[in-house]
């Protein structure tokens, strides 16, 4: 028998007057009337239940690493098994240099998704003044939510001038330093040497002799990519400041301070006497054996378990500071990442019940499991979700502990412009030695302020 979507289709392609649809139907007149209408009822019926189960499509970008688009896939994967009528697209992130050089050209474009899922905190500003980001505190519900996930104090820190919230708290990655365990030893060093410049710079002397050049204890990179000096420069900057930024809170550029030239002397320092090469290469140095310490994070823990060498040892510690620091707690950066809705989407409110799905206690969890990550989550290490993760990864104890004391970077539109300004005198003072690294820092600092005050 036809259905009546069938046979309504029919009744439209032959028409009222057509002889065919006479012959098919032998009811009289008024009865042809009435099939007309139940059959036109029937199909405004199904048209309407077609709407009613519409669906929702929210795209979504998520980080571009291994881990994490392991972890999209299966949220994103659970999330549209349980809800049909809002469906989420998973999209990979346009390749570029920076995730934030991605969405500025994407902002100035209007082709940003409903979601991403890797917005750098310290490129807010720029977002925000691009017109591309959400106000999520407007959303009901959302500050009770992130304050129960992530305390009063994440949620503020997170918090821009104008009092809105335009990007989510998901997860921080304090960096530190991990040593190669039998490699130090062999050298005689022992780990608490490295805590102070003075100590480091002479473990480095130390293992240059002990091998004849052939091993380095440390080798920053020499890539001048404006991100990279988070991990060497700002990394050792946020340590010898105590938890200072580049700026104050008036904005002001102040990192050309004590602390600033003495993390420029001490790297110059390396590059100087040898003890670090200015060459790149395309291997592991820490795995091949040929450098005893390298800056690690969270983020690079799934790297270790995956391609670390056999019976390879290694633990980690905090970043090495100004001797007259020896002893105090010692701050680092913090890597962190969040989470952010983009005005350009139809659905913010499905976006943020998505969003919800994804900082879920059970989801936090396996995001831990897969990257080794850090969420913002208040008492993880009491919580028995986490209890199999932190028992399985157990270097995430001392990234939990030092978690405590990091520091981002200044909310600035100038962000990019700032490190790539720092970047090129780090390569001429510290890199090259072209220019005295004071001198060179200096140099970093003025251009900063020009670049803020619009003379750059």
């Amino acid at each position: 028998m036809s259905s009546p979507t069938r046979q309504a289709a029919r009744t439209a392609r032959t028409g009222a007057g057509n002889p065919g649809q006479a012959r098919e139907c032998s009811d009289p007149p008024a009865g042809r009337a009435r099939l007309r209408t139940t059959l036109a009822g029937t199909v405004v019926a199904v048209l309407i239940g077609s709407l009613a189960v519409a669906q929702t499509s929210i795209t979504f970008w998520p980080s571009s690493n291994p881990e994490e688009i392991q972890f999209a896939q299966q949220i994103v994967q659970q999330w549209n098994a349980a809800n049909p009528a809002i469906q989420i697209k998973m999209q990979p992130l346009p390749a570029s240099r920076s995730t934030e050089e991605v969405l500025l050209a994407a902002i100035a474009a209007r082709t940003t998704p409903d979601v991403a899922a890797n917005i750098y905190p310290g490129a807010i500003s720029q977002f925000v003044d691009a017109g591309g980001l959400y106000a999520h505190d407007e959303i009901p519900g959302f500050t009770d939510f992130m304050v129960a996930r992530s305390g009063q104090a994440v949620v503020d820190l997170y918090t821009h001038p104008s009092g809105h919230v335009y990007q989510i708290p998901w997860k921080a990655n304090p960096v530190m330093f991990a040593y190669n365990v039998d490699l130090l030893a062999e050298a005689g060093i022992e780990p608490e040497q490295l805590a102070t410049y003075s100590g480091f710079l002479a473990a480095a002397r130390t293992v240059a002799e002990h091998w004849g050049g052939a091993k380095y204890l440390y080798t920053p990179t020499v890539d001048v990519t404006w991100w990279q000096r988070f991990f060497d420069f700002y990394t050792l900057y946020i340590a010898a400041s105590q938890g200072q930024t580049l700026l104050d809170a008036d904005g002001n550029v102040i990192f050309d301070n004590e602390a600033g030239h003495e993390v420029f002397e001490f790297l110059a320092t390396l590059f100087r006497e040898g003890l670090a090469p200015k060459g790149q290469t395309a291997q592991n140095r820490f795995f091949e054996g040929t450098t005893l310490i390298e800056q690690a994070g969270p983020f690079t823990m799934p790297f270790y378990e995956r391609n670390a060498p056999e019976g390879f040892r290694f633990e980690l510690i905090a970043p090495p500071v100004p001797d007259r620091l020896a002893g105090q707690p010692v701050f680092t950066y913090g890597d962190p990442k969040n989470i952010a809705i983009f005005t350009t989407s139809d659905f913010p409110l499905e976006s943020w019940e998505f969003i919800q799905f994804i900082l879920a206690p059970e989801n936090d969890a396996l995001f831990m499991s897969l990257t080794g990550q850090i969420p913002y989550r208040l008492g993880m290490e009491t919580d028995p979700l986490f209890a199999d993760v932190l028992a399985a990864k157990p270097r995430l104890a001392d990234f939990l502990d030092q978690n405590a004391r990091t520091r981002g970077v200044d909310d600035t539109p100038y962000l990019i412009e700032i490190f790539t300004a720092l970047s090129r005198e780090y390569e001429a003072g510290v890199i090259q030695g072209a220019r005295d690294p004071g001198t060179a820092l200096n140099r970093a600092a003025q251009q900063a302020r020009d670049i803020i005050s619009g003379f750059f």
